[in-house]
């Protein structure tokens, strides 16, 4: 079970409680789940009984105590506990945990660069009136990107009244070069202050714009090297030049979140849907969102994925086996979102840094 599919769980429960009288409320079309924060427990918690109480003229523990028991009976959920002032933590069955996740990884390669699009927005135009200022510019330019990725449009206008006015940029960027000055310029909130310096341009681990690229890197140069030893993510293993035929498969095709490290990467994957559209639609007078959010996602990726590369590839005699596939079929998956993510902020992402 995904994120995405936990949330149709979770409103499918919304939607039984209305029709058995115990809420009186319209049914969202969505519910956001992410993993528990502090004080939470279980796989994912959700606040969507905070949403529901004032609308169901009931106090958020009430609601909480009714979606509790609808949820609790639903297909992959083992349990239901109710945190704080009404946040329901949801465990998951490891093995339908198990199982969405593998089908989520052959969805991202399936999907490609257009994994976690949708047509949320679909019909939607936004007209954003930005002043005359490189960072305005900027962002107005990354965010008709990310809503488009949603379905909608952005009109970008230079006239009064301004409704997208970030903290200007100090300095020009320009010197930094494309890349370095998007990232410079999206990174921060709009509401911080941005830095144009040269750190950005910096090739260590100090710098988050080459952490999310080299991330990006890495996992291609992962599909590279493991060609040469002769497999790939898939069962159509290719041979490499010296006619060695790797080791068959060891009887089982395992799932990404068996692998050690995977599960956080997994749990990132699935979340990357609902960051494009928060990414789009924040508290906003037009309800555009901040391409910050996007940035953030990004290098929490890269700096979750970069240990697990190193446990892809076979080492020393070890052959390559259905665990190497796996492993290798979530690090292009991961190299893939990253692409994607880069893309939509208008900066390059290339196989080799």
């Amino acid at each position: 079970m995904t994120p995405v599919e936990l949330s149709r769980t979770v409103v499918h429960a919304v939607r039984r409680a209305v029709d058995a009288g115990e809420l009186s409320v319209d049914v969202p079309s969505r519910v956001v789940v992410a993993p528990p924060g502090p004080g939470g427990c279980g796989d994912y918690a959700t606040n969507v009984a905070l949403q529901l109480a004032r609308p169901a003229g009931q106090p958020p523990l009430r609601v909480a105590e009714v979606l509790q028991g609808y949820l609790s009976d639903a297909a992959g959920v083992v349990d239901v506990e109710i945190t704080g002032p009404g946040f329901l933590n949801i465990s998951l069955d490891p093995a339908a945990v198990s199982a969405g996740l593998g089908e989520l990884v052959r969805r991202v390669l399936d999907e490609g660069l257009r994994y976690g699009h949708s047509d949320a927005l679909a019909g939607r135009v936004f007209e954003l009136r930005v002043p005359y200022e490189v960072r305005a510019e900027v962002l107005a330019d990354a965010l008709g990107r990310i809503v488009a990725a949603q379905g909608g449009r952005v009109d970008v206008l230079h006239r009064e009244p301004v409704n997208l006015r970030p903290v200007p940029s100090p300095e020009d960027p320009a010197p930094l070069g494309l890349d370095a000055a998007c990232w410079a310029l999206l990174h921060p909130a709009p509401h911080d202050r941005p830095r144009i310096t040269a750190d950005h341009l910096v090739q260590r681990e100090a710098n988050p714009l080459f952490r999310v690229r080299y991330g990006h890197s890495r996992a291609r140069a992962l599909r590279r090297n493991a060609r040469a030893l002769g497999f790939a993510a898939d069962d159509r293993t290719p041979q490499p030049a010296d006619g060695h035929t790797p080791h068959p498969a060891d009887g089982h095709t395992p799932h990404p979140a068996d692998t050690p490290g995977a599960h956080p990467l997994l749990t990132l994957l699935a979340d990357y849907p609902r960051v494009l559209g928060t990414a789009a639609c924040l508290p906003h007078p037009d309800g555009i969102g901040a391409p910050s959010r996007l940035t953030r996602y990004l290098l929490d990726l890269a700096d979750t994925a970069l240990p697990f590369f190193a446990t892809v590839l076979p080492r020393g005699d070890e052959k390559p086996t259905a665990a190497h596939r796996s492993r290798l079929a979530l690090a292009e998956a991961v190299g893939t979102v990253l692409a994607g993510g880069l893309t939509l902020l208008g900066i390059d992402a290339p196989d080799h840094l």
